[in-house]
């Protein structure tokens, strides 16, 4: 394929929290314009959105390009991120990313005219896809000729109408390998409950997928009961997710019973369950409620997991409780074989339609009979909901006996 003509220079960022994906999407990106249209240059601003607005910039070099295959090895971002958001002044102004009664989407695309870039690929979650909508949007209305890529990147996969994103399926991976070594602390103590925190604001589907992840292990395992290495200390007896009431009282009779049984109790949580609950709670006591420049709770500062634990801990005769986060264990990691090829599939996509000039979020569109295609910006939104009336998951919920 060759590049157009008015191609001359591609700038990448990655932003917001990180996941298994962002090294080897950056690492993609290179390898496919370097295969098809090898003149083109590139550069990647450092640190997300908050590079594109200090100017602070690396130039992809030959010797990088010859090696950004490795980069497919790693997890984190090579290139940095952050949590910026375009549209609050008020957030900009006081991180001094901005001064005072400017326009941050004039700032950013007048940086990037200034810097030569015809393309900028953007690589994050919904709210980084929407602040590349904005600034394409203001694009478009100042009459700046430049296309704007972005690759979907959530743990949580909760990017509409996105039907995967790049790195959740890893995530999913690393958080059942978490899970094995902290269930192993169902032995430590008479009584025990521990509850597996995993990520997930509003979207339930990685706590699924992990607690499926784990259990497929639990199963593959052979066991000696009669010593008492037995599967149902080991396995997982309650699973909540954001899109499902959960009926304490019912939960802390049929937990007690676990308790009573085994010995002990193994809950994954998704950190997005019960927040509502949770920070009205909060506020009724009159205590401040932290949130991130995009409005987000901060999740750390409500803790649900603690709050889960103390709910369940009393109800059902629990004598220890252990809250552990697999978090940044999970979205920390190099992508898997899955979520390699998927990244492939896209990267070289995004390449090439940004050579087209199609601006988009690349992904297969579930509205579009799942067609992987550069998904037009105004349709991006965040927040979408996991079902959990899908057979896997339901499957899951009956085999373990819970049913509120």
């Amino acid at each position: 394929m060759a590049a157009d003509k008015s191609v001359r220079r591609v700038a990448l960022l990655t932003a917001g929290g990180l996941a298994p994906c962002l090294s080897s999407a950056v690492g993609g990106l290179i390898e496919r314009y370097s295969e098809v249209a090898p003149d083109v240059e590139i550069i990647a601003y450092l640190n997300g959105y908050h590079g594109l607005l200090s100017g602070r910039h690396l130039d992809i070099t030959p010797e990088v390009r010859a090696k950004a295959g490795l980069l497919h090895k790693f997890g984190g971002s090579p290139i940095g991120n952050s949590r910026v958001k375009l549209t609050n002044t008020a957030d900009l102004i006081k991180r001094g990313l901005i001064q005072d009664g400017q326009n941050a989407l004039q700032v950013a695309a007048e940086r990037l005219v200034a810097d030569g870039v015809d393309v900028l690929h953007t690589i994050g979650g919904d709210d980084t896809n929407t602040t590349a909508a904005d600034l394409a949007a203001y694009l478009q209305e100042h009459d700046y000729d430049l296309t704007v890529v972005g690759l979907p990147k959530t743990i949580d996969n909760d990017v509409i109408p996105i039907k995967q994103s790049l790195g959740a399926w890893t995530a999913a991976e690393q958080g059942a390998i978490f899970a094995k070594n902290v269930i192993a602390e169902h032995s430590s103590n008479p009584r025990m409950l521990v509850v597996h925190e995993v990520m997930g604001r509003n979207c339930g589907w990685l706590t699924a997928a992990t607690a499926a992840e784990y259990r497929k292990w639990v199963k593959a395992q052979e066991w000696n009961p009669g010593i008492g290495l037995d599967a149902s200390g080991w396995d997982v007896h309650a699973v909540y997710v954001p899109e499902a009431t959960i009926d304490l009282d019912a939960e802390a009779e049929r937990l007690k019973a676990v308790m009573d049984e085994n010995d002990c109790v193994t809950i994954f949580l998704s950190e997005g369950a019960g927040v509502p609950s949770i920070v009205a709670e909060l506020e009724a006591r009159g205590e401040d409620v932290p949130r991130d420049p995009f409005g987000h709770v901060k999740l750390d500062a409500v803790n649900p997991g603690a709050w889960f634990a103390k709910q369940f801990a009393e109800r059902i005769g629990a004598e220890k409780t252990m809250v552990q986060k697999s978090g940044y264990f999970s979205r920390s990691a190099a992508a898997n074989d899955a979520d390699l090829a998927l990244i492939k599939q896209c990267t070289d996509y995004a390449v090439d339609a940004a050579l087209r000039g199609e601006s988009g979020v690349v992904g297969h569109d579930e509205e579009r009979g799942d067609e992987l295609r550069a998904i037009e910006f105004p349709r991006i939104a965040g927040g979408k909901e996991f079902d959990p009336s899908v057979e896997w998951f339901a499957g899951l919920l009956a085999e373990i006996g819970q049913t509120s």
